[in-house]
């Protein structure tokens, strides 16, 4: 872990030795004063060599400006070298979660991304900024303050270091414990994300039901758990800062217990104890350092843990290493005998299914939820992989394919629409980004949906509101479609993409996308079947399979399941066996 940690520091190697460099020089002035006092009390007082007194404190006091300096660079520049490691680290970390699949994100809470992506690495900056200078501050101050001491006494230097070894046994062993309260805290935390996440997401629903109570007491279930982890880490923090300080106030009583009685028997003189006094104090403050590393070492590494063991997380869907990118494409679909299940060991969605769509042509696929309609959609752009069997687009194997040109290729409005949180023309635009304002204002126009933007306060540049919470489901929908007319890509796939308008738009939608459909493979997915009645093919799906086949007019006429769920639709039921 420490290897991969260290690698961040490498594109900032000038600016990590330039801290050190003056972490260094701080240190060696420190050092010096102690010595200074010595020679002052041993030999220039009795000397009364005033002279070199105020030489030797000019000399200081231009030292302490320089050290002014160096504080400076060390708390900008060292808080900048940490902040580049931690924008280069959240920029890694969100990069690999773009690569991750869908099955991924089925399985984690929105929430407790964010919480790795922000809070655990702010303990990492301030590890990777205070983490190496405070430990090459302290490791060089008390191996300086050692040889120093030693050459005025060593019998006394053995016994003020002693307590300097139990300093760093005691430590070590509060390290596992303090470690294990500060990984639960980043948990904790990430859980009060998520609930977060998920409640202000929801507050409109909650309100529609008068829930507030209820999630009131959710996230407080959450919020008492994090307190609880809270004081775990605190009482640990307590124990090893309580521990450490007793070591180091033993320290300072020794030298002045031991210190006197040495005056006292000659071994040393009053300089001589002068100098161990300062040199206490000089170092009690690297040891304190070391003390307050070895907390923010143990936060900082719980939440490099964790951004390793998300980094960790290979995905499953990636391009092979014959990919090939998706060019010149007409649009034939084929499935072959392929199975589907969305997790091991449980009853699969589709089961040895094998379809062909021709080029160009449009496809649509109604029956009841929970047989394959949607996944059929999912597993064409390879959101999800397959079990067994295989996809084709024009005889290739997408698995062959490199993701990015295929689903360059595909153009999808699904029924669930999402509107990111910007104006009406960056969600339009997002089908292709850098396209011309009169490209934009052309799909909205197809989409009808261009006099209504119109009549927005801002036009296209109108805020939609989170997730689009301004726009109805309607507008948020002709939105979508918009997008996709703007992609103006070979394969079009639309999973309900007309269920939240009225009769009035639906039908203007439905020229539209006729007109869209030209020439381009389209699956559609609908309940409504108005939406369907042009449709080349239409597939009548039960958890069997596929039960019927064939244009509106022929199954119509056929006197089977689609004939009753259309007259049924229209009198204004669906029968059971269709609607479960």
């Amino acid at each position: 872990m420490l290897k991969q940690f260290t690698r961040y520091y490498k594109p900032h190697k000038l600016l990590f030795s330039l801290d050190l460099m003056a972490a260094l020089l701080m240190a060696g002035i420190d050092l010096l004063f102690p010595m200074f006092s010595r020679k002052v009390v041993n030999d220039l007082i009795p000397e009364g060599n005033i002279r070199m007194i105020v030489y030797l404190s000019l000399g200081i006091l231009a030292l302490y400006i320089l050290k002014i300096g160096l504080n400076y660079f060390m708390g900008y520049w060292g808080h900048v070298l940490g902040s580049r490691i931690e924008y280069s680290m959240r920029k890694d970390l969100f990069t690999h979660i773009q690569k991750l699949e869908f099955s991924f994100f089925d399985n984690i809470k929105t929430g407790q991304l964010m919480n790795r992506l922000t809070a655990d690495l702010n303990d990492v900056t301030e590890l990777a900024h205070h983490g190496p200078e405070d430990l090459f501050v302290s490791v060089l101050m008390l191996l300086g303050s050692f040889i120093l001491l030693v050459q005025i006494n060593l019998a006394l230097t053995l016994i003020i270091f002693s307590f300097v070894i139990f300093t760093i046994v005691y430590s070590v062993l509060m390290r596992k414990s303090m470690m294990t309260t500060f990984r639960n805290v980043r948990i904790k935390l990430a859980d009060i994300n998520a609930q977060l996440e998920s409640s202000l997401s929801g507050i409109r629903l909650s309100k529609s039901f008068a829930n507030e109570s209820f999630e009131i007491e959710k996230f407080h279930v959450t919020n008492h758990a994090h307190l609880h982890s809270k004081k775990d880490s605190f009482k640990a923090i307590a124990s090893y800062q309580a521990g450490n300080g007793f070591f180091i106030d033993m320290m300072t009583l020794s030298s002045m217990v031991a210190g006197g009685i040495f005056v006292s028997k000659g071994y040393i003189n009053y300089g001589d104890l002068l100098a161990f006094l300062l040199f206490i104090t000089f170092f009690t403050k690297p040891i304190r350092a070391l003390i307050q590393l070895t907390q923010q070492f143990q936060s900082g590494a719980a939440g490099f843990e964790r951004f390793m063991e998300m980094m960790k997380m290979e995905p499953t869907i990636v391009d092979c290493d014959d990919a090939k990118p998706l060019k010149n494409v007409s649009g034939k679909i084929d499935f072959n005998h392929v199975t589907f299940s969305y997790e091991k060991d449980t009853e699969p969605v589709l089961k040895d299914f094998s379809l062909s769509i021709s080029a160009g042509k449009t496809m649509a696929l109604v029956g009841p939820s929970g047989v394959g309609k949607t996944t059929i959609t999912q597993l064409i752009p390879r959101f999800y992989d397959v079990n067994q069997g295989s996809i084709t687009i024009d005889d290739q194997d997408i698995k062959h394919l490199t993701l990015a040109s295929m689903r360059n290729q595909i153009g999808i409005v699904q029924q669930d629409v999402f509107l990111f949180h910007g104006s009406v023309r960056d969600n339009i635009s997002y089908g292709r980004p850098g396209a011309s304002d009169e490209e934009i204002i052309e799909a909205a126009m197809k989409a009808n949906i261009h006099e209504f933007i119109l009549s927005l306060e801002g036009g296209y540049n109108a805020f939609v509101g989170e997730r689009g919470v301004k726009l109805s489901g309607g507008q948020k929908q002709r939105i979508a479609i918009a997008r996709v007319f703007l992609k103006n890509p070979p394969i079009l796939i639309l999973d309900e993409a007309t269920s939240a308008l009225d009769n009035e738009n639906e039908y203007a939608i439905q020229q539209s996308i006729e007109v869209l459909a030209k020439g381009r493979t389209t699956l559609i997915i609908a309940h409504r079947l108005s939406t369907i009645k042009n449709a080349d093919e239409i597939l009548v799906m039960t958890d069997q399979g596929i039960a019927e086949r064939g244009s509106h007019e022929t199954l119509i006429e056929s006197n089977g399941l689609y004939n009753k769920l259309y007259h049924a639709q229209f009198r204004g039921y669906i029968p059971d066996m269709l609607n479960s």
